[in-house]
């Protein structure tokens, strides 16, 4: 059947491209490729070229490495894993939402002082009900002499100086006592010393109330009103305390202070007693350098605030001429002189 026809037969396997017609079409250079020929070009009219087994060599291509890279608006872009894209919001959400405590966090703190404040101007019981220092037992016959409150008087920026001057200031009350307790047990062991024993005692009770009256209220009332004068009193009173602060260190004996120079000549006497002497004597010295670092920072933060010596005679002139006392004696000291004149021109 299959010679009448065409079509193959089912049985036989018969390759098309094994085909008489094209093995001779495909082994023919007669014909062009398609890589050669551009049948939308117009520009030649005519058949197409021929094919040409030699085709000419491309252009050299310039190397790019120097070239700068240019980011095609479809060239697709890395940014990042989603790991790490999440890491980011989370990072950007909790600085965000500490920045927002922070912030609730002061909010609540000026609403406080205010509140405060407020309280305190509307007080109809005068200056004593606001006195909140020394804290004081009720059943004690001694009230408190100082309204004390760094974080409704002091503004924000300087209430780390003043803290950190506080708590020195309870620190050298400390070391006071500990020097104290150091001539206590020399004197115990050697009764010679009774001379700097008196003194430690002399010590403990003269400096450490006149040292918060004198110094640590005026650098006080310095950052609370920005007062000059208060700052000069401080920076003068201070200075004479980091001397006597240098003097303790070095411990001249019978001065009653438990220094190097005791310290050492203790341990000839008593091993126990020299080392807690020679602790004291550690204990006086870094109390020295850390009142040389608070003088350097305090008068750091005054040339900041734009204090003068001028302003302070202008505050000292100010205060003395308000003060009812010292107007009263003027006056009475004026009302004398002139009746002693006026008597003796008799």
């Amino acid at each position: 059947m299959s010679k009448y026809t065409s079509f193959p037969a089912p049985s036989e396997d018969q390759n098309p491209f094994q085909d008489p017609s094209v093995t001779q079409h495909s082994n023919s250079t007669d014909y062009p490729t398609l890589d050669l020929y551009n049948p939308f070009d117009n520009r030649t009219a005519g058949p197409p070229p021929p094919y040409d087994a030699n085709p000419p060599a491309a252009p050299p291509t310039i190397p790019s490495q120097n070239l700068p890279s240019r980011t095609t608006p479809t060239e697709p872009r890395n940014y990042g894993s989603y790991s790490t894209q999440q890491s980011a919001v989370n990072n950007t959400t909790a600085d965000l939402l500490k920045q927002q405590e922070e912030l609730e966090r002061k909010a609540r703190e000026l609403e406080r002082r205010e509140r405060e404040l407020d309280s305190q101007s509307r007080s109809t019981g005068g200056a004593s009900s606001q006195k909140n220092w020394p804290p004081l037992p009720s059943f004690c016959p001694v009230g408190p002499c100082f309204y004390h409150d760094i974080n409704v008087e002091i503004s924000q920026g300087f209430q780390r100086i003043v803290t950190t001057l506080y708590y020195f200031w309870m620190f050298s009350a400390c070391t006071l006592a500990f020097n104290f307790l150091s001539c206590l047990a020399l004197f115990c062991v050697d009764t010679s010393n009774g001379v700097g024993f008196g003194l430690a005692i002399l010590w403990l009770l003269l400096f450490t109330p006149c040292s918060f009256v004198c110094w640590y209220r005026p650098v006080y009332k310095a950052f609370r009103s920005d007062s000059s004068f208060n700052y000069f009193v401080f920076f003068f009173i201070f200075f004479v305390q980091v001397v006597l602060y240098v003097l303790m260190t070095i411990g001249i004996p019978g001065w009653g202070f438990s220094g190097w120079i005791v310290g050492l000549a203790a341990l000839s006497k008593n091993s126990g007693v020299g080392i807690i002497m020679l602790l004291n004597a550690v204990v006086f010295t870094a109390q020295a350098a850390m009142g040389v670092v608070l003088l350097k920072k305090v008068h750091s933060l005054y040339r900041q605030t734009g204090a003068s010596f001028q302003k302070a005679q202008a505050e000292f002139t100010t205060g003395v001429l308000s003060n009812e006392a010292v107007r009263q004696a003027a006056v009475n000291a004026t009302a004398s002189a002139a009746q002693g004149a006026f008597v003796g021109a008799r």
